[in-house]
């Protein structure tokens, strides 16, 4: 699901917010939760899962086109762990969700 594709489903589940409203919320709760990781702390949903940085070290890499060896410098890098209801919703086989 497309970023686009979100803002459009909350759309038709909620008539009485317009279209401009849902994507500045949208927009708002994805800066917040790329604010606080910039800023090195964790983003937590729950029922949904978690977001924190995790430190790649440096290390020996290969250029691909020209197989020299190169230094790549240590960088952070943003780590989901999905939660548990997240994990259980997604895990149902698909003609149990429809039998209910």
């Amino acid at each position: 699901m497309t970023k686009t594709q979100l803002i459009e489903a909350l759309s038709k589940k909620q008539d009485d917010l317009t279209h401009q409203d849902i994507r500045v919320a949208v927009d708002i709760i994805l800066n917040c939760m790329i604010e606080g990781l910039s800023a090195g702390k964790r983003v937590e949903i729950r029922g949904f899962g978690s977001l924190t940085l995790r430190y790649r070290p440096p290390r020996r890499g290969r250029n691909p086109k020209t197989g020299e060896s190169v230094e790549v410098a240590g960088k952070h890098f943003p780590h989901f762990k999905p939660g548990r209801e997240l994990k259980q919703r997604v895990n149902i086989p698909p003609d149990a969700s429809s039998r209910s």
